[in-house]
């Protein structure tokens, strides 16, 4: 059974959060962090895995998704603080995050501001921060959103007026068939999310682009990243970067995966989760 709260946040406004309940022998709660665009909604691949482990499974849209309060200027570390109150509000004391493509800085970003909480956290298809380390943008298949996000909101913004239509070259055949098959839920969950007027993912995209407020060095849970090497929306460069900076990193590179397919690693995650706790 799936509960849903709008939890009051610091600024007045409130965060939309799902729990699928608290059970004194579920072995690990999970803080699932959204990709860019979604509503926050529990996946249905996702929310299988989770039951079939006996895990507790808390997830929450970001401001501006799934009926969060919108916060323009947010940064990435601003999740931390999100999350704390949300695991307050659920009576929970310490938790793993997992985050996929756009929520992969966001669990970092718990992972590295809550130690004490925090036992683990893993990212699959993560970006990594903007840095002169590499030429970030370089294998992005449609790059333009980041570009304009380099130039703060106004820029973004704009990019979101004029640009409307997904390049589907960002996807591997392996991508499109996951979207078809068991990863429906997924294209369905992005595509309510983007009938809105576009707010969170043009300040996901400028909290990516701008410093992200935390330092990847001071994480101490372990992480685990994995990635498509395939990946043409956040290219494989961006985890190699990760696993370099991120003191108890590892990473799985999967070979023959691109940015949806990747998931299909979400119950193997799980698991190296559990082994953690």
């Amino acid at each position: 059974m799936i509960t849903e709260h709008d939890i009051p946040v610091r600024d007045g406004g409130s965060l939309h959060a799902y729990d699928t309940g608290p059970d004194a022998a579920s072995p690990l709660t999970l803080v699932w962090h959204h990709g860019s665009p979604q509503t926050g909604a529990p996946l249905e691949p996702v929310l299988a895995a989770a039951s079939a482990r006996g895990i507790r499974l808390v997830s929450y849209g970001r401001p501006s998704y799934g009926g969060s309060t919108p916060r323009p200027g947010r940064d990435v570390a601003s999740a931390a603080a999100d999350v704390s109150v949300i695991a307050d509000a659920l009576g929970v004391d310490r938790f793993a995050v997992m985050g996929a493509s756009g929520g992969g800085p966001h669990a970092l970003a718990c992972a590295a501001l809550l130690p004490e909480r925090v036992t683990g956290a893993v990212t699959l298809a993560g970006i990594a921060p903007r840095t002169d380390d590499y030429d970030w943008f370089a294998g992005m298949a449609a790059p333009g959103g980041l570009r304009a996000a380099v130039d703060g909101r106004a820029a973004r913004a704009t990019f979101a007026e004029t640009d409307q239509e997904f390049d589907p070259s960002q996807f591997l055949p392996v991508d499109w068939a996951a979207l078809e098959e068991r990863w429906g839920s997924l294209g369905g969950d992005a595509g309510r999310a983007g009938e809105a007027w576009p707010d969170g993912l043009v300040d996901d995209d400028v909290a990516f682009a701008a410093p992200w407020g935390f330092d990847l060095a001071g994480i101490v849970a372990p992480v685990l990243l994995v990635q498509g090497e395939g990946d043409r929306v956040v290219p494989a460069k961006h985890a190699s970067w990760l696993v370099a900076y991120i003191p108890r990193a590892s990473l799985w590179m999967r070979l023959d995966d691109g940015h949806v397919s990747v998931l299909d690693v979400v119950p193997d995650a799980m698991d190296w989760l559990l082994e953690r706790t």
